[in-house]
């Protein structure tokens, strides 16, 4: 067999070569920037030039502060081409954590948004190896030194490139976890991962991407690499829909019906407000095949509203940073379309079955692998093509792998059919009077009353049981009469034990949430830390 190296470069020739004609179209404001993928290709051809000129070596890492667009993408696809590694910033840490993030992965150039430029200010005097900071689109004036101008840094150069020969298992891209307990730690993706991570996701039985979509990755070009979205279409020819910073609601809606988009992807909480957006009517959505929804568990009660009340279905997926992120989809096997609604339902409500590419299993407490019965609960532990094999020079390594599998710290059941459900994280499982009490099923639970936007379910301290769930709920803004605590009681009696049940219920107008979406139980522990039970 030859000796061929999967490296992006025949991902971005295929995307030039034979969709030339097909468009990539961001949204700036009030405005659609439109190209096609013959103007990107000559683009990142510009781009590799500059960066050659900057001095930019094999391996240097080069940073992203920027929301989804198309030069974002000019930059997943022109620094890892040319040999040095993409490292996508998220613009939502804290200034430490960003910080600690740049310094470590030593970043040598960042690219930053201009809408961006004052949140890099507060920690540039931090930064210790970043020689240049290249502005993508206007500003006025800024502190950051020894700043370029995107445009025309490319704009000088030519498009032709004399792209180098690379190895499949060099360095091409580089995220950092968002840091819920100590530092963030970084993973480090091959060309070699991101190529068979494009192929596996691509798949029928996976996101089934081709030619034919319009795909609008709404999850964060920062957050794993978009999802390897971007990547995908490109290699497919999908025409790509890029949102830039307009994440509301009605710009959602706006960019599905205009852009007659088929494929979106983002986290739950993104969903929840286009979901009521959706049941006051006006848009027409009905172009969308599927919707990829992952980062949390996206709750049954979401995913039968948008199927049953829009006609678009939910594609449950879970994935990690470390997995360059998929790991497994929830798309139901061919007999099970014959099921009755509960029970499809109840299927694609879980995590789903490994993509191609991906091997899984559970590990109990003993370190023995659990039975697939749907019942029995572990550790969810990963190996394949496309999981690191260490974190990025960072010590803690050696405490997240056991015997070659990665561990997730996710806990599970896997049914008979080898269907995932995530139980809980290790961390946030209430354990109460020697009882493991899962806060995700509650809050799934809790999220399926018609009157709730989001629920979350902590474990707060109790003289007797040691630990109790304390529920923590938000109600739609549009109720006629408030929501009781004893309708939620009672919604839940009919599905769990009464030791299962959360001791008491606090209504809060907005739940804390992490850089990529996901519900803060980190800030909501130390919110309700002191917080006194009625059962206490």
């Amino acid at each position: 067999m030859m000796d061929y190296q999967l490296t992006l470069q025949p991902i971005l020739q295929r995307g030039y070569r034979l969709f030339p004609k097909k468009e990539i179209a961001s949204k700036f404001g009030d405005t659609m920037h439109r190209y096609t993928y013959a103007d990107f290709y000559g683009r990142v051809g510009q781009l590799a030039n500059a960066l050659t000129k900057l001095g930019v070596n094999k391996g240097d890492r080069i940073g992203t502060f920027a929301w989804n667009s198309y030069r974002h993408l000019e930059l997943y696809f022109g620094v890892p081409c040319m040999g040095a590694v993409v490292h996508t910033l998220n613009l939502r840490l804290p200034p430490d954590q960003l910080a600690y993030i740049v310094n470590h992965a030593e970043d040598q150039i960042i690219f930053v948004d201009n809408s961006l430029v004052p949140l890099l200010e507060r920690v540039a005097g931090e930064l210790k190896t970043v020689k240049h900071y290249v502005i993508m689109g206007d500003v006025a004036e800024t502190s950051l030194p020894n700043t370029l101008s995107y445009e025309d840094l490319i704009g000088a150069e030519s498009a032709d490139f004399a792209w180098p020969q690379l190895d499949e298992n060099d360095a091409a891209g580089m995220c950092y976890t968002s840091g819920t307990t100590g530092n963030p730690k970084g993973a480090l993706y091959s060309h070699r991962a991101i190529f068979l991570h494009t192929m596996g996701l691509s798949l029928t039985d996976t996101a089934g991407l081709s030619e034919r979509d319009v795909v609008m990755p709404v999850v964060p070009m920062f957050h794993a690499m978009a999802w390897g979205l971007p990547f995908a279409a490109t290699y497919l020819g999908s025409k790509l829909v890029f949102p830039g910073a307009h994440m509301q609601p009605q710009d959602l809606a706006g960019l599905i019906q205009d852009e007659r988009v088929t494929l979106a992807a983002g986290v739950p909480s993104l969903w929840f407000g286009l979901q009521t957006l959706l049941e006051q009517g006006g848009y027409d959505t009905s172009s969308v095949r599927a919707m990829i929804v992952g980062g949390s568990a996206a709750p049954r009660s979401m995913i039968e509203g948008f199927e049953k009340n829009f006609g678009i279905p939910i594609l449950h997926a879970w994935g990690m940073t470390e997995m360059t992120p998929l790991g497994t989809v929830a798309n139901l096997k061919s007999y099970m379309d014959e099921w009755p609604d509960d029970e499809r339902y109840a299927v694609r409500a879980k995590q789903g079955i490994a993509v191609p590419g991906v091997e899984l299993r559970g590990i109990d407490e003993n370190g023995d692998e659990i039975p697939w019965d749907g019942k029995t609960m572990g550790e969810l532990q990963v190996r394949g093509p496309w999981i690191i094999r260490a974190y990025y020079q960072d010590e803690r390594s050696e405490n997240a792998f056991m015997n070659g599998w990665f561990r997730t710290g996710d806990v599970v059941t896997i049914d008979p059919e080898g269907y995932v459900q995530i139980v809980d994280r290790t961390k946030d499982l209430v354990k109460s009077g020697g009882e493991w009490i899962s806060t995700v099923d509650l809050e799934n639970a809790i999220m399926a009353h018609p009157d709730v936007l989001e629920a979350s379910v902590i474990a707060v301290p109790h003289p007797k049981w040691v630990e109790r769930p304390l529920a923590i709920v938000v109600t739609r803004p549009d109720l006629d009469t408030p929501l009781e605590k004893e309708a939620i009681y009672a919604m839940l009696s009919a599905e769990f034990a009464k030791w299962q049940l959360p001791d008491d219920i606090v209504f809060i107008d907005e739940i804390p949430k992490t850089s990529v979406g996901k519900f803060d139980k980190k800030v909501l522990r130390a919110q309700f830390q002191d917080y006194k039970l009625p059962t206490a």
